[in-house]
């Protein structure tokens, strides 16, 4: 990596620290509870590497091919005991083993079928020695009533309900909380306040604190105003994405391998999970 590049990355990344912690002051919020989550989709392994050096730990990624490569090259470079790795895209359920296999997080679930498919997953992976902690799973919710785009509908309450049951009850995983991207042409403030709503009523459920995926580069502010737990950004930390999806690793200026997962303490799909 050059000098340069990773001079890019430490003012990007302070920038957008100083974004954060100025909107958590301004909803009277502590930033500490506020996961910053670093979306590396279609950039290289080398770039998560110097954005952890700078401080990072969590790397969100969208497509399980390149994931899983991307996520054995950096443990390869720099083992992976203090880094998650969370999948903000989309799953096809015949995804589901590898998934489970790399990711401590996924946060696009929105379906029965793929609880179970994750759950059958990450409870062989478990039994397997792959993970030794379930896998963390959000509830995506559609604010604009459009499931194509992923989620499901806000007002569907009766379904949202029982797809959080199902997360809960899966011994292969953790329910996390819930999870939105605003529609496309929204008004930020007003959609994350209804998901804000959501995510209340579906707390007043569960014993647990429920986290909240929302917010990316361009809307944080508003998520953190609105109660997000974790912001997904990418292009303010990294630049804009190329054109096309790399075969292997990207040229850009810019598994953790079969290694265990969740060695580690708790604490973008080709379409909207961008940051």
């Amino acid at each position: 990596m050059s000098v340069e590049r990773e001079q890019q990355l430490a003012v990007a990344l302070a920038e957008v620290r100083a974004r954060l912690a100025g909107a958590a002051a301004a909803a009277g919020r502590a930033v500490d509870e506020i996961e910053l989550l670093a979306v590396t989709k279609f950039f290289p392994a080398d770039d998560v590497v110097a954005l952890h050096r700078l401080g990072c730990h969590a790397f969100g990624e969208s497509r399980d091919q390149e994931a899983s490569r991307k996520v054995a090259e950096v443990a390869a470079l720099i083992g992976s005991a203090d880094i998650r790795w969370h999948m903000v895209g989309r799953i096809q359920r015949n995804k589901a083993r590898s998934v489970a296999q790399w990711a401590h997080v996924a946060h696009s679930v929105d379906s029965l079928k793929l609880v179970h498919a994750l759950d059958r997953a990450a409870a062989e992976a478990l039994d397997h020695g792959l993970r030794t902690v379930p896998l963390d799973v959000f509830a995506q919710v559609s604010l604009d009533g459009d499931e194509s785009r992923g989620g499901v509908d806000v007002d569907a309450t009766a379904r949202i309900d029982e797809l959080c049951a199902a997360m809960e009850q899966a011994p292969g995983l953790r329910f996390a909380g819930l999870m939105a991207i605003p529609p496309i042409g929204a008004d930020p403030d007003s959609a994350f306040a209804r998901l804000q709503q959501e995510h209340q009523r579906v707390q007043s459920k569960y014993p647990q604190r429920l986290e909240l995926s929302a917010g990316m580069s361009g809307d944080l502010e508003a998520a953190v105003k609105h109660g997000s737990t974790c912001v997904r950004v990418g292009t303010a930390l990294l630049g804009s994405r190329p054109l096309t999806s790399p075969a292997v690793t990207p040229v850009t200026r810019s598994p953790q391998t079969t290694e265990s997962l969740g060695s580690t303490d708790k604490t973008e799909s080709s379409s909207p999970h961008k940051g």
